[in-house]
């Protein structure tokens, strides 16, 4: 039945004529009074809601908005590399399925009318008896159960209007529903409607619904598939198939029976489909026929850049809300360096080459005068595991001695040189400490005393716990976390003596950031991925092309522990990370052989490399025919082997020579506890000493229990 035909049927109730009365004088006070009641309480509603009705049925002047409301476009965000090449896209859901009219089946229209709006044919956008049925249902339950909407109202909600709940809006989409129905076909205004509205889970659109719960195309629909959607649409965070298995599958059947009781299906076609059960297809073989729905599908496309990719995602999602990040349709542009990348996983591969997992390791470079991240190498395999390593894993990595050039770095600022000198004994206990408070080196000391340069190049332990006892732990602390390692924070955790021997956790980025403030003379570019963001409008939301960095550290500070840490290479622990120009480094060893580190830097990269097992710490022993693995070993050795291929083409730049040292003004913590969380720091003038380091037993100290910090030295 055509629509003319259809809107034949329905005749316009005539207007019976008013008859004249005539009332007598005695009776005009009671007729005044009654007219008043009949204008208050029946009139003025009646005469406003023919106003209405009249003017939505009127060919009234004015157009559609030409604005449509931005919550029905869905755009994925796509991710590039340096080049502009595209490495990935995160999205919800997957709008890009080509979905024609031709594609929809006629069950699933059928489907959405029986349940959405039955009169859906016959009215003009505003339907007066849906409007009545509602109320009388909400009215008798109570609450509202039951809407007035038509399809093409709710077409219009989603399109053109802001969805709050007032008068105002309801009066606004039953206008521009009416004029709709008068300017685009009905088949027009379903197709539109059913390839726009939310059915749950991020799917937007029929096409995204049927590759979502079904993978398959929407034309492939049966009548239960299409109930099952149709089901949803009304409350799809409530009625959603991965969301509540019972209550989908009874709206289910009650799309199926308003298919029966329209003859949309026959009883046959009924009772077939009403037979086909939910399942979820992640229990296995349904025991008979059913309406199978998948798990969600992934967000994000292949990428070859799979860790780094996962910490893009990170650092824009504690930036942008979910609706644009996954919504938006952003163009990110990254720092990423397809060349540097490819150089570190080779690096990365050919040491883990003949060993398999979870032993692991990770590469991270930055480039100093920016602070972007060239490449990132969280693991050996994401597919695998996507326990990005390099942003710390699960718990964070402790970076072992590789800790020990903040303590470096925060003397110096305190007025102590690289002249000083220390005991360096073999072991030292710390006096005045509760428990064991013992600091060992994996190999006898000659009883002397070392300088600050001996002391580094070879990664004395003994001499760094009296260092970080005269410089103050937390001072240590605040300078770390001002230099970009962001996971050591003074404000909440009082440190000891073991944050001198990296006794708590970082990651290879962060290390590699804060390593890039040496490499910068002191200037702190934090650390990002990111050149550009714009939106799908070419709009700059974020702009990292040309970043202002921070002098954090005093620059004679920052090339005086160059200088130092130079020595690790060219005569120290260091040696196998040689690459044959100008580079400064420190090796780094945890407790046990638990871990092993290389952190080290030239004027145009810092890399920190990174070796372990993933899934519990335990000692790196008989690898590749090693006894015990130190930072100078595979770590130092991948370093070399990535830095010289990254470096090929660049020119050798020098460090340059440090200045004078700066003059203390800061203040430093005398009670400096071990390892006590609960111990308050206590903060005097620090009156530095050059040459004349404290005694031991002139630095009281409690860490409150076993404070053995038995540390291997970084080299055998």
């Amino acid at each position: 039945m055509t629509r003319a035909a259809r809107r034949e049927r329905v005749k316009p109730y005539p207007r019976p004529k008013a008859r004249r009365r005539w009332w007598g004088i005695p009776r005009m006070t009671v007729k005044v009074a009654v007219l008043a009641v009949v204008l208050v309480g029946v009139c003025i509603p009646a005469a406003a809601a023919t106003a209405f009705w009249t003017l939505i049925k009127a060919d009234v002047p004015g157009a559609l908005p030409t604005d449509r409301n931005p919550r029905v476009r869905s755009m994925p965000t796509t991710v590039y590399d340096s080049q502009g090449n595209p490495i990935s896209q995160f999205r919800e859901f997957d709008l890009t399925v080509p979905t024609r009219p031709d594609d929809i089946p006629e069950v699933l229209q059928e489907a959405v009318i029986a349940v959405e709006d039955r009169n859906f044919w016959e009215h003009d956008g505003v339907d007066p008896e849906a409007i009545v049925r509602a109320a009388l249902s909400n009215f008798e339950s109570g609450e509202t159960v039951e809407g007035g909407s038509t399809i093409t109202q709710q077409y219009i909600k989603n399109t053109y209007t802001t969805g709050e709940r007032n008068l105002s809006r309801k009066l606004r989409e039953a206008l521009l529903a009416s004029r709709l129905e008068r300017e685009v076909s009905k088949e027009t205004i379903l197709f539109r409607y059913l390839t726009s509205i939310y059915f749950g889970d991020g799917a937007y659109g029929v096409g995204a619904a049927a590759e979502s719960y079904f993978r398959k195309p929407v034309s492939e629909l049966t009548a239960s598939e299409a109930a099952l959607l149709a089901g949803t649409i009304s409350s799809p965070n409530n009625y959603g198939p991965r969301v509540n298995a019972d209550v989908a599958e009874q709206r289910r059947m009650v799309a199926l029976r308003a298919m029966r009781d329209e003859g949309y299906l026959s009883l046959p076609e009924f009772r077939a489909a009403r037979e086909e059960h939910l399942w979820y297809a992640p229990f296995g073989d349904p025991p008979g026929p059913a309406t199978v729905v998948h798990p969600p599908p992934q967000n994000d496309v292949q990428t070859v850049h799979p860790y780094f990719v996962d910490y893009v995602r990170r650092f824009l999602a504690a930036r942008f809300d979910h609706q644009t990040l996954y919504r938006g349709g952003l163009r990110v542009e990254t720092t990423i360096d397809p060349g540097l990348q490819l150089q570190a996983q080779q690096a990365v591969a050919r040491t883990l080459d003949g060993t398999a997992p979870p032993l692991e390791m990770s590469l991270v470079t930055v480039d100093p005068a920016t602070g972007h991240v060239k490449a990132m190498v969280g693991g050996r395999d994401f597919a695998a595991s996507q326990v990005n390593l390099a942003l710390g894993g699960t718990l964070g990595v402790q970076p072992g001695s590789a800790f020990k050039a903040f303590v470096l770095a925060s003397a110096f600022e305190r007025g102590i040189v690289p002249d000083d000198r220390y005991p360096a004994p073999s072991s030292i206990t710390l006096a005045n400490c509760t428990g064991q408070c013992t600091v060992s080196n994996a190999e006898a000391g000659n009883g002397g005393e070392e300088d600050l340069r001996q002391a580094t190049a070879h990664s004395v332990n003994t001499v760094f716990a009296q260092l970080i006892q005269d410089v103050g732990p937390q001072n240590v602390a605040e300078l770390a976390r001002r230099m970009g390692v962001r996971s050591i924070d003074p404000e909440t955790t009082q440190y000891g003596v073991s944050l001198a021997l990296g006794a708590y956790e970082t990651s290879p980025l962060e290390m590699a950031a804060g390593y890039s403030v040496f490499a910068n003379h002191g200037v702190r570019a934090p650390a990002s991925p990111i050149l550009r963001v714009l939106d799908h409008e070419g709009r700059v939301l974020m702009d990292n092309t040309a970043p202002q960095g921070d002098q954090v550290l005093d620059p004679a500070v920052a090339d005086t522990v160059t200088a130092m840490l130079e020595g690790v290479i060219t005569g120290g622990t260091g040696r196998a990370a040689d690459i044959g120009r100008p580079a400064a480094g420190k090796t780094g060893t945890a407790q046990q052989y638990r871990a092993a580190w290389f952190v080290g830097y030239t004027p145009q990269l810092s890399t920190a490399v990174w070796m372990g097992y993933a899934d519990v710490p335990r000692p790196l022993v008989g690898i590749k025919g090693a006894g015990s693995v130190f930072g100078g070993g595979f770590p130092a050795q991948t370093w070399a082997d990535f830095m010289r291929t990254a470096l090929a083409d660049q020119p050798v730049i020098g460090f340059p020579v440090p200045g004078p040292l700066p003059i203390p003004t800061a203040l430093a913590p005398t009670v400096a506890p071990a390892d006590d969380p609960a111990a308050a720091a206590t903060t005097v003038p620090f009156v530095p000493q050059p040459g004349v380091p404290m005694a031991p037993d002139s630095v009281p100290t409690d860490c409150g229990g076993p404070c053995d910090q038995t540390v291997t030295r970084d080299e055998p």
